[in-house]
């Protein structure tokens, strides 16, 4: 749906990790695995090297299962086993404790919280330990190196993180920006073809309705006036023009009634109200709405009607996108010199200032001001929220 003119245009999607920064990630620290693997082989007795070779290949197998069939439950299994093994080799080579470098990530990354930090503590203490039973025994440097090290690795897993959250909280706000744009692209022009039908109504009436209405009656006047011996030809054109002029009529009449919304075409607004409240709002709303009328109802500018209708529209729109509540309300109350409309909901509500579903009350907001009313929203998070419309009364121009 394209944008509505003159909108503005959403802020520019932030440098923020996607999923090829995942995977350039992915692939340093599975590279700075295999480094650090081969560099402590290397140092290590060539007896080491088959226990090692072998937890390299249990490493890239599980890495190349994880990016064939993507598995949470898997790739901690997987996690596991690679523990389990470099656990082995620590604990008769302490060259192998530069692995725990690594493994701090994976285990932040695939372990639930309740669980990765004290991993990453037991990691720690088993490298603290196989280095304190080396040579020179437990020095500060041995302990305060691999705290350095699990600071660093939960410093930056977290800080990422967030900065994920973060990444995918502002793409939800630039896909509600999005939407709400096209919302107000679609109300704007909806706004746009009523406010041209009913201008077309209003020229409609105060011109060439009234224009054959008034050539009806001056045409049954003249024909009531011609004298007694006036010619047949004369009373025949007389009575055609007045024929012409009312078929016309009927047919500007039947102009004006079309381009009435389809909801008011054979119904005043309260039994439109009533229909509308008791259709399914859909998008899965379960919403039982309930309709009432109070006072003694009277007619309406069809421009009133519209603007009461279409708010009614929108604000059950609204509560079946948004509020999730198991009730709403719907009330159109005639008093002496006013109308009002509320639509309640007992629904999530949203804080004072935060946007009251979208652009659309907005546009209606500014409907009801042009017709000499107000609206008001009100609304609590888990209060349900309250929209109130009030427009004065005044009398309907009907076409004679």
């Amino acid at each position: 749906m394209s944008p509505a003119p003159c909108a503005p245009s959403p802020p520019a999607a932030p440098a923020v990790p996607g999923p090829s920064v995942e995977r350039l990630l992915s692939a340093a620290l599975h590279g700075t695995f295999a480094v650090l693997l081969v560099v402590a082989l290397a140092a290590s007795p060539a007896w080491l090297l088959p226990p090692g070779a072998l937890l390299g290949a249990v490493y890239a197998a599980g890495v190349l299962d994880v990016r064939r069939s993507p598995s949470r439950r898997r790739a901690r299994y997987w996690l596991g086993a690679v523990t389990a093994l470099w656990l082995c080799l620590l604990a008769v080579e302490a060259d192998v404790s530069y692995l725990a470098f690594p493994l701090f990530f994976l285990q932040l990354h695939l372990l639930p919280a309740r669980r990765a930090l004290p991993a990453v503590a037991l990691t720690t203490g088993a490298v603290i330990a196989a280095q304190a039973a080396g040579t020179g025994g437990l020095t500060a440097a041995k302990v305060v190196g691999p705290l350095a090290g699990a600071a660093v690795a939960v410093l930056t897993a977290y800080g990422y993180a967030a900065l994920h959250r973060e990444s995918r909280e502002r793409q939800r706000l630039i896909d509600d920006l999005v939407r709400t744009r096209g919302e107000l692209a679609a109300t704007q022009r909806e706004a746009g073809r009523l406010a041209e039908r009913q201008r077309l109504a209003r020229e409609i009436h105060d011109t060439l309705a009234q224009g054959l209405s008034s050539i009806v009656l001056l045409s049954r006047a003249a024909h009531g006036a011609l004298p007694d011996g006036a010619s047949a030809t004369a009373r025949d054109h007389i009575r055609e023009a007045e024929r012409t002029a009312a078929d016309n009529l009927a047919e500007a009449r039947r102009f004006v009634h079309a381009l009435t919304p389809p909801a008011l075409t054979d119904a005043p607004l309260p039994e439109a109200l009533r229909r509308l409240t008791a259709a399914p709002l859909g998008s899965g709303a379960r919403t039982e709405v309930a309709f009432r009328v109070e006072g003694e109802p009277c007619p309406l500018p069809v421009e009133a009607e519209v603007a009461l209708l279409r708010l009614t529209q929108e604000a059950l729109a609204n509560v079946a996108r948004h509020a999730h509540a198991p009730h709403a309300a719907v009330t159109l109350v005639f008093h002496a010199g006013e109308v009002t409309l509320d639509v309640f909901d007992d629904g999530a509500g949203f804080a004072p200032g935060a946007p009251a579903g979208g652009f659309g009350l907005h546009g209606m907001r500014e409907r009801i001001a042009e017709l000499g009313g107000t609206l008001s929203v009100e609304s609590a998070p888990g209060e349900g929220t309250a929209v109130a419309a009030t427009l004065p009364l005044r009398a309907p121009v009907a076409v004679p």
